[in-house]
């Protein structure tokens, strides 16, 4: 019982820190910045209705198949040609939820004891970013679910992608798909998003075609309104944002056996904190 007083307490004592080092901004004018939050308790897929409430769109259900991506065509720009991609990597974005997933984990030794701390104390109670440890426990499988959502004129504004363990149905992730153009750049890029309680923590990917038609999408350092990661909070109707020293790559690429695959690295500044392993296939 004391446990479950004293988590409100810490929660909010991430979101003052989060407000203390970032900058107040204003979400109508940085609108690359706009996305989905959550309200307190777990995340799952509760924040999926109030979002396109708050845009004034709808969830589109019964669709036969969805995308991550409406088309990667959209993410064409002077870096980024997709017709140079392999095909099924096109049809993985486009048409996700025909596609099922494998996924193995490794932590860098330094960071697994910290990361199991995040995993059993955060992400489990929360739903969300719950990266897992122990690789057994992703064994059974990785289940995912795709759900659209459409604007006010019924095109598309972004996909929610929920993860859950198969063997637990524990949530890994619950993330927003998005193709945003940055202030500080031409090259339109693949913007995730996760909701978090008045909150949520942002990732904006850079698109690049590999000579062997493989897809490479990563998020590094730079200044504020460039590629990487960031957090925001909402606190008394005000909103901060501040860049984090989390860096991804994500190589997606089919193997020498026609199966699509993907390595998924994460950095926290220099430093390899774990790495993941996905394997896609047809269902």
């Amino acid at each position: 019982m004391a446990g479950e007083r004293l988590w409100p307490v810490a929660d909010r004592a991430t979101r003052v820190f989060w407000r203390v080092v970032g900058r107040k901004i204003d979400l109508s004018e940085d609108v690359w910045l706009q996305a989905p939050t959550a309200v307190r308790g777990p995340v799952e897929d509760s924040w999926i209705h109030a979002e396109a409430l708050r845009i004034g769109g709808a969830v589109v259900v019964g669709a036969a198949v969805e995308g991550l991506l409406p088309r990667m065509d959209a993410l064409a720009g002077p870096d980024f040609d997709p017709s140079r991609l392999t095909p099924s990597i096109r049809d993985f974005y486009e048409r996700t939820s025909t596609w099922r997933m494998q996924a193995w984990t490794q932590w860098a030794p330094g960071f697994a004891p910290w990361g199991s701390l995040v995993e059993r104390f955060y992400g489990r109670r929360v739903q969300q970013l719950a990266l897992p440890v122990n690789p057994m426990s992703v064994a059974y499988g990785v289940d995912s679910s795709i759900t659209r959502v459409a604007d006010a004129d019924g095109r598309h504004a972004g996909s929610a992608w929920l993860r859950t363990l198969r063997k637990s149905g524990d949530y890994l992730f619950s993330g927003y798909y998005q193709i945003t153009l940055l202030p500080n750049s031409s090259q339109p890029c693949v913007h995730v998003s996760f909701p978090l309680e008045s909150g949520n923590v942002q990732a904006f990917l850079y698109p690049e075609v590999c000579d062997d038609g493989s897809l490479l999408l990563t998020s590094g350092q730079g200044e504020f309104g460039d590629i990487g990661a960031y957090v925001t909070v909402v606190e008394n109707g005000k909103v901060y944002a501040a860049r984090i020293p989390i860096h991804e790559r994500f190589h997606v690429f089919e193997d020498s056996e026609g199966v699509l695959r993907t390595d998924h690295e994460l950095r926290l500044w220099r430093a390899r904190a774990m790495a993941l392993h996905y394997r896609m296939d047809p269902r």
